[in-house]
């Protein structure tokens, strides 16, 4: 069965070297975890449980500049850092999808 949160965080950055994405400029970053397990005693994972791993990685980034954690923030090396660090406190095979603005998005899936 499949189980999946939606969070969000407000970011700036500026991509080096780009000619639109050079200057620094912010999004509103859509995050969506998606798990997949057997539903044990009627659940995969209790939501709270879920929501509340994906926030203790998703603080740290939240209002700030992902340049300052990034070399070259881009969605597909911001989804890839996200995806590490969810893997730490996450232990289900999980797809990781990262919204930057509308429209555009990146996508990692992890197994166990």
């Amino acid at each position: 069965m499949k189980l999946g949160i939606t969070e969000f965080i407000d970011c700036a950055h500026f991509l080096p070297g780009h000619s639109k994405c050079g200057r620094i400029h912010g999004h509103t970053y859509k995050v969506e975890v998606i798990i997949e397990g057997p539903a044990s005693g009627g659940m995969v994972i209790d939501f709270n449980d879920l929501k509340a791993r994906t926030r203790e990685v998703l603080h740290r980034y939240d209002h700030r500049n992902w340049n300052d954690v990034l070399e070259f923030p881009s969605v597909e090396n911001i989804c890839e850092l996200l995806s590490r660090q969810l893997r730490e406190r996450i232990s289900f095979p999980m797809v990781i999808r990262v919204w930057e603005g509308r429209g555009k998005w990146a996508e990692l899936q992890l197994t166990r």
